[in-house]
């Protein structure tokens, strides 16, 4: 960019009128430049650029601050490859003995597309295709176990929210990785803005900006091989032949002047014109006694949900509206008299293209037909499909490869029961609907949150309800939508042991939590609501449609639900070593270090931080406490439970205005006085936490003298002595750098200020305690007697708690209201409680 503008300055300095206008085509050219994102071209294990058409990939050797890697091993072979655009790519390879990764800075947020080179040559000791290993980026695994034995390009799509993208490479076992060429490449904002409808149930599917996408077939129908060279965006697009169940069915033909990019319409950028201008239509179309369909299969992985695109282009009519047809996929009817002047505004040869997402596959086919329409006997029946593209979805636990949770069928009368099915469920619906919409209008009226004690399956009625969810933009949101995340209570069933006590791993407001095992062996744990629970209904909905859009690595997934039988079960990935809270105290956890507490402090601050500020309106987690962090067998942190949480205020409010719902000891005093919140309750809460993580003691206590009952009162009177170092965990004394503690205590001081305009942002809380975790670092990486003075030592009877009187009982505590609390002190008010675990 600095060279383009040096050059253009002399130009301009010409003093011609000329150089002026190349001045400002020039400079116009290169902002554009800048303005499509970060691409990334690297041939991996060569010593030499090497160019691609008009693209150069840069030498793997240049690169090297890029990657991390234990061993660096290059690659080469002499045997010759496949003659192509791109065969150099594959003359050169980088392997990894270890797990590896490459960290890119990312400008420009946005989706982009990673292409991953494979060709699995012998060099020395090292047969490629022996590989077996495993490929991820922070929040998906992109491959797992792969293995190649033929030349393969790899293409994923990914919303990128942070300012780097890492790729990982995880051997498995004792194998190994490599790579041949890589591909980081932005994608212009148009290819993917367009919101896919759904067919099973018919709607929206307005989720596609949180989900990773692989493509796993990209069809020229009725054309040969587009390479990427004719692509703008350098993609690939293959023949339909291969994918015809009847070839005498189907006829090609080629009219690329006939297509017409006009404003408004389909444009290069979503497919090229050697695309649009052929086709597969109907053999002997116009033949009126036809009445057949033109059918395509794809092989698919199943238990996933595909984004299906069709590219429709009219290259075949002499006249507009002469043209009508109807579109399948599966036995799903998508478009009837499907009229492509009318979606192209009158355009003859008007690029357009549609997008569906499936249901998750239970096969391991898709089927695309076309076919005449039969409700306009006048027109001559014909069909056309000029392009097809499929990608894979990635499923609730964030990964594109693996297999998926896929409920089969177990009876052998499966057809019967559809029918019996399909009647009973259509009585049941229509006895129900006007009793189930009355229902969900009282709970409204009561704020909808959660007192009923009577649940009626989502799945037998399909009705909508309102969960408060930034998601719904303040209107009814359906479980429909979800639809893909149902399991059968019978493999919940199943996966308990038919609910053994003997599995309880926990018990909360809601209901208990079991562990589970599926049927591929895949770890869960299991929600199940207890229909005596005030938590009920919308806290149940709002759990489902929370984590069904988010993806995080900080954020416990969601992988499904089940709602038959008037159950409410939530299934879970499951968390190997539990709660925070009970590795802190009240357990036989071993005690964690320094490191190990600062690390998980840093993980659900990062996944709060998420919550906050990866979306249009902020998500309040409303409920955030010790027992709702979650780790696994690393001991990384995932935040958990979200039935409380609430969509944060409008850009002209400045808080959201609700009841009062949290945990105490946890709860924002600003948010308990007014009922007002905002983003800076859960900083609150999440000093709480910090506090809790340091001196390793419950947040209430009422067998502890007055003054220490409540955590963050206690704490906060040494904090702003000076002397924090007198009440930490004793198992830390003298393992705690004075400089690290110093920082952890004032950002978990500045979360705690009184008023919430007060308290820093997330992202300034997950920064100060990364700070702090860096000053932990640098004294371990120092001479340990030389930093011996910076740690802190404290008598081993500091932190020894005696009983104390309580002059408040649990009894009289619980005869008082929030209102009769309102203008309380908090002092008065905590010190008093006695009951930790209360919502």
């Amino acid at each position: 960019m600095v060279l383009l503008l040096g050059r253009s300055s002399d130009l301009l300095m010409m003093g011609n009128r000329g150089s002026q206008i190349l001045f400002w085509i020039v400079l116009i050219l290169s902002l554009a430049c800048l303005s499509t994102g970060d691409n990334f071209l690297i041939n991996c294990g060569s010593s030499s650029d090497t160019k691609v058409g008009d693209r150069v990939f840069v030498a793997d050797n240049s690169q090297s601050k890029l990657l991390s890697t234990p061993k660096t091993i290059f690659a080469n072979t002499s045997t010759s490859v496949t003659s192509t655009n791109d065969s150099a790519l594959y003359q050169t390879a980088r392997i990894f003995e270890g797990t590896s990764k490459y960290t890119f800075a990312i400008s420009q947020l946005g989706r982009y597309w990673i292409r991953l080179y494979f060709y699995p040559f012998v060099y020395n000791n090292y047969t490629m295709s022996n590989a077996n290993f495993d490929v991820s980026t922070q929040s998906h695994v992109l491959l797992s176990k792969f293995s190649v034995n033929a030349t393969v390009v790899k293409e994923f799509s990914v919303n990128l929210t942070s300012s780097s993208l890492v790729i990982n490479f995880s051997p498995s076992g004792n194998s190994f990785a490599f790579l041949n060429a890589l591909e980081i490449v932005s994608i212009p904002d148009e290819v993917l803005s367009n919101v896919p409808s759904t067919f099973n149930p018919i709607g929206k599917f307005d989720s596609l900006p949180w989900q990773a996408l692989q493509t796993v077939f990209r069809i020229n129908m009725g054309g040969p091989t587009v390479t990427y060279m004719n692509d703008t965006l350098w993609r690939t697009w293959v023949p339909d032949d291969d994918f015809l169940v009847e070839k005498s069915l189907a006829k090609n033909i080629t009219n690329i002047a006939a297509v017409d990019y006009a404003p408004g319409l389909a444009s290069k950028n979503i497919a090229p014109s050697s695309v649009y201008g052929t086709a597969t239509m109907m053999n002997s179309a116009g033949d009126p006694s036809n009445n057949f369909n033109v059918t395509w299969v794809f092989n698919v992985d199943p238990g996933y949900q595909y984004l299906v695109r069709f590219h429709f282009c009219d290259i075949v009519s002499s006249a507009l509206n002469t043209l009508y047809f109807n579109l399948y996929l599966d036995s799903w009817l998508l478009a009837e008299n499907l009229d492509l002047s009318s979606e192209t505004h009158n355009t003859l040869g008007g690029p357009y293209y549609m997008d569906f997402v499936t249901p998750s596959t239970l096969g391991n086919k898709i089927n695309v037909s076309i076919g005449p329409t039969n409700s306009l006997p006048s027109t001559d029946p014909n069909a056309i499909l000029n392009g097809l593209e499929i990608m894979k979805m990635n499923n609730s636990m964030g990964s594109l490869s693996g297999p998926a949770l896929v409920i089969a069928d177990s009876t052998s009368k499966k057809n019967v029961g559809k029918i019996v099915g399909s009647i009973v469920g259509a009585v049941i619906a229509v006895a129900l609907a006007g009793i189930f919409f009355m229902w969900c209008k009282k709970r409204r009226d009561l704020e909808g949150e959660g007192n009923s004690k009577t649940w009626i399956p989502l799945s037998i009625t399909g009705a909508s309800h309102t969960v408060g969810s930034k998601y719904s933009n303040g209107t009814a949101a359906s479980l429909k939508s979800n639809v893909g995340y149902r399991i059968p209570f019978a493999a919940v069933q199943e996966a308990t042991s038919n609910f053994d006590e003997s599995l309880v791993i926990g018990i909360g407001g809601f209901g208990k939590v079991y562990k589970g095992i599926l049927n591929d062996g895949t770890k869960i744990a299991i929600k199940r609501g207890n229909p005596r629970s005030q938590q009920g209904l919308a806290e149940f909905l709002t759990e489902i449609e929370m984590l069904s859009q988010f993806r995080h690595r900080h954020l416990v997934s969601l992988i499904g639900y089940c709602d038959e039988k008037n159950e409410m079960i939530l299934v879970y990935e499951y968390m190997e070593n539990g709660t925070l809270k009970s590795h802190l105290y009240g357990s036989s956890y071993p005690s964690m270090s320094w490191k190990d507490r600062l690390e998980i402090c840093i993980g659900a601050a990062r996944g709060l931080h998420y919550l906050h500020t990866g979306y249009a309106k902020a998500v309040i987690h409303r409920d955030v406490k010790s027992a709702n962090i979650l780790l696994d067998e690393n001991l990384m942190a995932k935040v958990a439970d979200f039935g409380l949480s609430k969509t944060g205020p409008e850009i002209d409010q400045t808080h959201v205005s609700t009841a009062v719902k949290g945990s105490f000891g946890y709860l924002d005093p600003e948010y308990f006085r007014r009922q007002q919140l905002t983003e800076k309750s859960d900083v609150y809460s999440f000093g709480v936490v910090l506090f809790e993580v340091l001196c390793a003691r419950p947040v209430i206590d009422p067998s502890l003298p007055r003054e220490m009952v409540n955590l963050a009162e206690w704490a906060m009177k040494w904090q702003k002595r000076g002397q924090l170092d007198q009440i930490i965990d004793p198992t830390l004394v003298g393992k705690v750098p004075a400089d690290s503690l110093r920082k952890f205590g004032e950002t978990a001081e500045k979360c705690l200020a009184e008023y919430g305009v007060d308290r820093p942002p997330m992202g300034d809380v997950l920064w100060n305690l990364e700070y702090a975790l860096q000053l932990q670092e640098a004294v371990l990486s120092s001479d340990p007697e030389e930093n011996s003075t910076n740690m802190i030592d404290l008598p081993t009877q500091i932190n020894t708690f005696s009983q104390v009187d309580n002059t408040l009982s649990a009894v009289q505590f619980q005869g008082r209201t929030v209102d009769d609390m309102s203008n309380a002190s908090m002092s008065k008010v905590f010190s008093q409680l006695v009951k930790s675990e209360g919502r």
